[in-house]
C-alpha cells in the first residue's frame, strides 16, 4: 500500500485529472461488481454503496462479495481504489489550504459588486474599515504591499500589489466597486511627498476609469490644503483635508463648547443619529414637502447634497437629480427609505 501511494504520489497530473480517475474508478467498479455478481448486488445502486463504504474503508458488512470472481475484483479495488481515493482526498485538502493561503496573502482576485475599496493600511485604517462594515452591507476590498492580510474578518477581502497598476485594480474589480477611498502613507512623513504618492494613486485610477469609459467615485486624505487643486485636476470626487479638519474643529469646539461631541456623533454611524440619503417621492414637490413628512416621522432634512441652506429653500421646487440627506437613527430611515 506505501508503495502504490509513492507512486501515486509522484504521478504529475493536476487536481481534476486524478479527481477525474478517482470518479472514473468509482462508477466502472460499481457496474462491474453488478456484472460479476448480480444476485448480491441487484443494482448498480447497491454496487455504487459496496464501492464507497470500501475505498473509505467504512465496511458496514451489509453486502459483500460471495464469489471467488467478485472477492477477486474486491481485492484489486482495496489495493489501487484505497490508493487513489487517499490521493483525492489529500488533494481536496490541499486545494482547501491553498486557497486559504492565497487568500491570506492577496493573491486570490475579488468577483463581488458594490464594494468599497480602501488603500493604504495603518491604525486608522482600522477605524475606516469598521465604521464602513458598522454602517453598510458591503465588503471591503483592502489594496496593500503587505505579505499578508493585516486585518481578518468575513467581508474583508485583501488584494497585495501596486496600487497605480491596473492589473491590481483589476484583482480587485475597481471597474465594479461603490467608491475608492485612499488613506495617506503614514510612513511618509513629508507632507508634500505624502499628497504627492496620493496624487499618483488617484491619478492612475482616474485613467483606469477612462481607459474602460467608467467613473470610479474617489475619496482622497490631503495633508495640506494647498494641494487641493492638483487633486481637483485629476478628477478626484471627495476630499478629506487632514490639516484643517483638525484646526476646524478645535477652532469651532473654543467658540461653541461642546460642539466637537456634535461632530463626532455626526462622523460615526455607531452612534445612535446618522447621515442618510433618501430618495424623493413623487409627493413631494418642494423642500417643504419632503421637510414635513420627514420630521412627522423623526427624521430631519438637512441638505441637498452638499447644499445646507435649504432650510431657507423650503418653497422652491424640488429638482431633478436631488440628493436628500436626512439625519436620523436606522430604524427611523428603514421606515422612510
Amino acid at each position: 500500500m506505501n508503495l502504490l501511494l509513492r507512486l501515486l504520489g509522484r504521478i504529475k497530473a493536476n487536481s481534476f485529472t486524478i479527481g477525474m480517475l478517482g470518479v472514473l474508478l468509482i462508477v466502472l467498479s460499481s457496474v462491474l461488481i453488478h456484472l460479476i455478481e448480480p444476485e448480491t448486488f441487484p443494482s448498480t445502486f447497491e454496487g455504487f454503496w459496496w464501492v464507497m463504504t470500501t475505498v473509505t474503508t467504512v465496511g458496514y458488512g451489509d453486502y459483500y462479495p460471495k464469489t471467488a470472481e467478485g472477492r477477486t475484483f474486491g481485492v484489486l479495488l482495496y489495493i489501487f481504489g484505497i490508493g487513489l481515493i487517499s490521493v483525492v482526498i489529500g488533494n481536496v485538502i490541499s486545494l482547501f489550504g491553498t486557497y486559504h493561503r492565497l487568500k491570506e496573502e492577496g493573491k486570490l482576485k475579488y468577483k463581488g459588486k458594490g464594494h468599497v475599496v480602501i488603500i493604504g493600511w495603518s491604525n486608522k485604517t482600522k477605524k475606516v474599515i469598521d465604521e464602513v462594515l458598522h454602517s453598510t452591507e458591503r465588503d471591503i476590498v483592502l489594496m496593500e504591499k503587505l505579505e499578508k492580510q493585516p486585518m481578518k474578518e468575513e467581508r474583508i477581502h485583501y488584494i497585495q500589489g501596486d496600487p497605480t497598476d491596473y492589473r491590481t485594480f483589476d484583482s480587485a474589480n475597481l471597474l465594479e466597486s461603490d467608491s475608492v477611498l485612499i488613506l495617506a502613507p503614514p510612513q511618509i512623513d513629508d507632507a508634500v511627498l505624502a499628497d504627492g504618492h496620493t496624487l499618483l494613486i488617484a491619478s492612475s485610477i482616474e485613467s483606469y476609469g477612462t481607459l474602460h469609459n467608467r467613473e470610479i467615485y474617489t475619496v482622497v486624505e490631503i495633508l495640506k490644503h494647498t494641494h487641493k487643486k492638483n487633486f481637483i485636476h485629476a478628477r478626484v470626487d471627495d476630499f478629506i483635508l487632514s490639516e484643517d479638519s483638525v484646526s476646524y474643529l478645535m477652532a469651532k469646539s473654543s467658540i461653541q463648547k461642546g460642539s466637537s461631541k456634535i461632530f463626532e456623533q455626526l462622523l460615526s454611524s455607531q452612534d445612535n443619529e446618522d447621515l442618510w440619503e433618501v430618495a424623493r417621492k413623487k409627493e413631494w414637490v418642494t423642500y417643504r414637502d419632503a421637510d414635513q413628512y420627514l420630521a412627522a416621522r423623526g427624521a430631519n432634512l438637512i441638505a441637498d447634497g452638499k447644499d445646507l441652506s435649504i432650510a431657507r429653500k423650503l418653497d422652491l421646487a424640488i429638482p431633478e437629480g436631488a440628493r436628500l440627506m436626512v439625519l436620523c437613527d436606522k430604524a427611523t430611515f428603514e421606515k422612510i427609505k
